[in-house]
């Protein structure tokens, strides 16, 4: 594990796949609740299958990133913060250029907006279980998840993959339950994205419909979609075959 300093900021990251520095990219987005070792070897599993090279990170707040300053609150901005901010300086940092994304869940929102905002920078992208709009459905869950945090083994099972748990699930859990989230919505900035572009989303996931990914084929024209059955919020987790035959099949197409 490596790990680089943004504006006194510690962002922990790791190479996996073709170790080619002239090989393609591909950036992993993580999820709300993620971090590199929460990935496992994923990423790795589909960069040697489509011959790429991986950079996977933790976002500040996670894994072993710097945590949460003692009472920072994350405000309803904070993907589009990520997006246009963090992850264009750790690609500077890097040195990487034109990559792709993949992104899970917020993770793919963040693919999303980065892709919107910088149409030129990229190859592609691939988002699982995306979020475009905030659904009744998904608050339900991250509330359910607030109660299964406080008075399950639900903040011991995530300890393993964090330095600072309480950072990583508050700063997710506040935000998305927050009154003043309830309106926010990338569906805007969509219109804004031209590079090939694969939504996956399973057909059972309990943190957001199926309006998710078709809602971005109405915007995205060149949009691909995969909606998979017997497949709930963690595509890669559930059906990670399925994912990796699919995501290398775009990688090489697109």
């Amino acid at each position: 594990m490596q790990n680089v300093a943004l504006d006194g900021v510690r962002i922990e990251y790791q190479w996996v796949g073709n170790r080619e520095r002239a090989a393609p990219v591909v950036v992993f987005l993580h999820e709300g609740l993620g971090s590199v070792a929460m990935w496992r070897d994923f990423p790795a599993r589909l960069c040697d299958a489509a011959g790429v090279r991986g950079l996977v990170y933790s976002r500040p707040g996670y894994g072993k990133s710097t945590p949460r300053a003692a009472g920072e609150q994350w405000q309803p901005d904070f993907m589009h913060r990520q997006a246009r901010e963090v992850l264009p300086a750790l690609l500077r940092a890097l040195e990487v250029e034109r990559p792709w994304l993949f992104g899970h869940s917020d993770g793919g929102s963040i693919a999303l907006l980065y892709a919107a905002a910088f149409p030129q920078a990229l190859r592609g992208a691939i988002v699982l279980a995306p979020h475009i709009l905030v659904e009744e459905v998904s608050v339900t869950s991250i509330a359910q998840a607030r109660e299964a945090y406080r008075n399950t083994d639900l903040r011991a099972r995530l300890a393993r993959y964090h330095d600072d748990v309480d950072s990583a699930f508050w700063g997710w859990n506040d935000i998305w339950l927050s009154p003043a989230f309830r309106d926010w919505s990338i569906e805007e900035e969509l219109a804004a994205i031209r590079c090939p572009l694969l939504a996956v989303q399973g057909v059972d996931d309990e943190y957001g419909t199926l309006e998710q990914v078709r809602g971005i084929a109405r915007r995205v024209p060149q949009a691909e979609l995969l909606e998979l059955p017997a497949c709930g919020h963690s595509p890669h987790k559930d059906q990670p075959d399925t994912v990796i035959a699919a995501a290398t099949a775009f990688l090489r197409r697109a």
